[in-house]
């Protein structure tokens, strides 16, 4: 990116980030809604230091910004952004369990389970997943009643047993047998990508766009899934804990097998290239109004943290 390009995304990114925060404070107040008895403070504590914990919001951003391209970047397009928000953090609660991949920091604070204890981390995960539709479904989120169905439904599959929780299941079984490359690709796919795709797609849908649009962002979110997970495996294989605010090295340590150990660092940054090249050229119908989304593509393949 140029300097201009690179400073208008970032303070573009930061203030959708501090949008989704604000929401997500308000989503995870202690004040029960409609049908609930009480909101547990132990529970919400959990919740609260697995989501309130800064972060850059790329999914929800995505979100936005392809809402945006179709005049939706409203208010129902931010609650789906925090809806999907929360079922990225639940995501990243029960990774960092012992049974999962067994991490002590998480964005450079201690990770729930050990601020807290393991089960109020499973339980702080199954209640945003679970939040994360009431939020799509609840009446302040205006949207046509196709288009709820379709979030419901896109949500659902992209972060279920045929997207993020079967990546994560594919990730376990890769410590005890290494995948060919095809595994490797459809595990990343589908741990990683998944939700990176519907949050781009989610904007189309929101905004009512045509099927060909939609198909355009959703390749345009599989393009850039990709790329987030080449850039994160070559963050883990050249960077620090400190930098991450995270573990790093931990993929070579288990004997995981990366698109990045198969082939290397400089084979890696071609496929970045080639990735931001194809997310381009697939935003070329929208013209200027595509920009912020062609610098996130950029943003995702050259971040260093």
């Amino acid at each position: 990116m140029d300097n201009a390009a690179s400073l208008e995304f970032e303070s573009t990114l930061v203030s959708r980030a501090e949008e989704t925060e604000a929401l997500l404070a308000r989503l995870l107040d202690g004040t029960p809604r409609s049908g609930e008895t009480a909101r547990p403070a132990r529970l919400l504590a959990a919740i609260r230091h697995g989501v309130l914990n800064g972060g850059k919001r790329l999914r929800p951003f995505l979100v936005m910004e392809s809402a945006a391209l179709f005049g939706a970047d409203g208010e129902a397009a931010s609650r789906v952004a925090a809806a999907l928000e929360c079922v990225h953090c639940y995501s990243l609660i029960h990774d960092d369990l012992p049974a999962m991949d067994d991490d002590d920091l998480r964005r450079g604070q201690p990770t729930v389970h050990r601020a807290f204890d393991e089960a109020s981390a499973i339980l702080a995960g199954d209640a945003l997943l679970t939040y994360a539709f009431d939020i799509i479904a609840d009446g302040a989120t205006e949207l046509a009643p196709l288009a709820r169905a379709e979030l419901v439904l896109g949500l659902a599959r992209a972060a279920g047993m045929g997207g993020m929780v079967g990546g994560q299941a594919l990730d376990l079984e890769a410590e005890r047998q290494k995948p060919d490359e095809a595994g490797i690709v459809t595990l990343q796919a589908m741990k990683t990508g998944a939700l990176i795709r519907f949050a781009c797609e989610a904007g189309a849908i929101i905004g009512g766009a045509s099927p060909e649009e939609r198909e355009r962002l959703s390749e345009f979110g599989s393009a850039i899934g990709l790329a987030f997970q080449l850039a994160d495996d070559l963050l883990d294989m050249t960077s620090s804990a400190e930098a991450l605010g995270k573990a790093t090295g931990k993929d070579a340590a288990a004997g995981k097998a990366t698109l990045v150990s198969l082939h290397g660092v400089d084979w890696t940054r071609s496929q970045l290239s080639g990735l931001v090249a194809q997310a381009s050229e697939l935003l070329e119908p929208f013209g200027d109004k595509a920009t912020l989304l062609r610098q996130a593509a950029r943003f995702v393949a050259e971040r260093s943290s």
